[in-house]
């Protein structure tokens, strides 16, 4: 006696049409029952159910789905939803996606009813690799200048954009942007742990290029350049760079670091240490003496310049930016009266927000998520719950507090995670960077943290350690640990404040659902975010 045949369910939309399975279900004729849907339209319905809400993204009519599932028991979709409605609605025994990842699918809804989901990893890699082959070529043969000499009215008879030719010749090498003005410098390739790790082709424990990733991306080894440590005198300036620079030809030039990495040297960082690295972004770290690599995929490690050590950090989006944005954007007020007396704007606009209480007066700043480099999105920029009756405790003052309250909401998230993936306590903080120069970010952050957070003496601490490296090779130091018990002096201590500090624990627990709701806002498309990270 026959099995009945599997009653097969292939929805296409615009971006892969019901054609484009042709070639891959013909092996399945006679084998099963084979039904067809095409979504025509590129947008989505609204959504109308909590399931459906809970999806990133999805195209066509969900209704229109549970209706044609029925009776089917394997569905295959691209970018149809497929919601708990849906699921319901059929016996279905499998659920294929073919993308990378099923953010139209309700992987929850789908395992609670014991329906296997299977996707396709990795489906849109060969596109992305021609893309970016596609970006170069275009760079090499000059396009964007030659299109903006047209756009201003330019002719074709006088452009001299013609670009270098490509064709038939191969890298030489391939390595990191730092890699490049080394190049430039000196005309050797070469690369260091602390940038080169970042590549996603490192063996980390050793340091080195891995055996194996850049064979399965297709990359002859021969094209790596060879790995020198931080402090090492990799060349000297040439002629020609000397002409370009002003440097004198000769100059030794040394391996560096990447910046986080250079600004925990230069703060004097010790392993199992919590530092912030409070630039343009915020790098929450800790030194390790193993690479440690998070099973979650949310925070990422590298090496650090220093051999024997690693750092895992997660990374605050923006966290430095989103206050000089808000300075330029709605602070001219302050600009102005701080150029009188003399001081930076980030004093006066500091002096305001210090007069709003711990909380920010109920303003509530959404800027950058917590680290999850599996699926790294950030909900759209916003201020929440200002109180229009009350425009002296809800004015720029609060806002101002409240991106610093935002910013170290973020860095205890990423210490908690810390502290999951390595059982480590942190009793104190160390705060380096451009936001550690004022008076109420760093006690702000001693509030959230409830520890006490020291400030290096020296705050442009990536700056120094570059210096760091640069003496290491000329000499002057026998290593880049020397240094070391100066740079640990602290310029000052700031210790939380008891009353603050559980205000802030109740805080930061809203803080995360309201941050939550409003990325949810907008992975249903009604906002754009403030970044989200390439397939995320």
């Amino acid at each position: 006696m026959s099995l009945p045949k599997a009653r097969v369910l292939v929805v296409g939309d615009p971006y892969m049409p019901v054609s484009a399975y042709a070639d891959a279900l013909a092996g399945l004729r006679g084998q099963a029952e084979l039904s067809t849907m095409q979504i025509d339209e590129v947008t989505c319905a609204p959504p109308a159910t909590e399931s459906e809400r809970g999806l990133r993204e999805y195209v066509g009519d969900p209704a229109e789905m549970v209706r044609a599932v029925a009776g089917h028991d394997v569905l295959i979709v691209h970018g149809a939803a497929v919601t708990a409605e849906v699921l319901e609605a059929a016996p279905l025994r499998l659920v294929c996606c073919a993308r990378g990842g099923p953010v139209n699918v309700d992987v929850a809804a789908a395992t609670g009813l014991g329906i296997p989901v299977v996707n396709t990893p990795g489906k849109n890699a060969e596109a992305v690799a021609e893309l970016t082959i596609a970006f170069a070529l275009l760079l090499i043969r000059a396009a964007p200048r030659a299109s903006r000499h047209l756009l201003d009215g330019g002719g074709f008879a006088e452009s001299a954009f013609e670009g270098r030719e490509f064709f038939g010749r191969e890298a030489p090498s391939l390595g990191m942007l730092s890699d490049w003005i080394v190049y430039r410098l000196t005309g050797q390739h070469v690369t260091e742990p602390s940038c080169g790790s970042s590549s996603g082709m490192f063996t980390l424990a050793s340091r080195r290029w891995s055996s194996s990733i850049p064979a399965l991306c297709g990359l002859p080894a021969a094209v790596l350049p060879p790995v020198a440590d931080p402090g090492t005198v990799v060349g000297e300036v040439t002629a020609d760079a000397a002409a370009l620079t002003g440097l004198r030809p000769g100059t030794p030039v040394t391996a560096g670091g990447a910046d986080t990495q250079l600004g925990l040297l230069g703060a004097g960082a010790e392993r199992d240490e919590y530092t912030v690295v409070a630039g343009t972004f915020w790098q929450n770290t800790v030194l390790l003496a193993e690479p440690l690599i998070d099973p979650e995929v949310r925070l990422r490690t590298l090496c650090h310049v220093v051999p024997g050590e690693w750092m895992l950090e997660g990374i605050g989006f923006y966290c430095g930016m989103s206050m000089r944005w808000f300075r330029d954007a709605f602070c001219d007020a302050e600009v102005a009266l701080a150029r009188r007396r003399g001081v930076d704007p980030y004093v006066v606009m500091e002096e305001t927000a210090a007069r709003v209480p711990a909380g920010a007066g109920g303003v509530i700043a959404i800027l950058s998520n917590v680290m999850n480099a599996r699926r790294w999105a950030h909900a759209s920029p916003s201020f929440l719950q200002f109180d229009l009756a009350s425009p002296a405790a809800s004015g720029r003052g609060a806002c101002v507090r409240a991106i610093e309250e935002a910013a170290a909401y973020v860095a205890r998230g990423h210490r908690d995670i810390i502290t999951s993936l390595t059982g480590l306590r942190f009793g104190e903080a160390v705060f380096t960077g451009g936001a550690a120069k004022g008076r109420l970010w760093p006690q702000i952050m001693a509030d959230v943290l409830g520890v006490p957070v020291h400030i290096p003496a020296v705050t442009e601490s990536s700056a120094l350690g570059a210096a760091i490296c640069a003496g290491t090779g000329a000499g002057l130091y026998s290593g880049l640990l020397e240094p070391r018990p100066g740079l640990r002096r602290r310029a000052a201590t700031f210790e939380p404040d008891r009353a603050a500090a559980a205000a802030y624990d109740e805080r930061y627990a809203v803080w995360r659902e309201i941050y939550q709701r409003m990325l949810d806002i907008t992975d249903d498309g009604l906002l754009s975010p403030l970044w989200r990270a390439a397939g995320g």
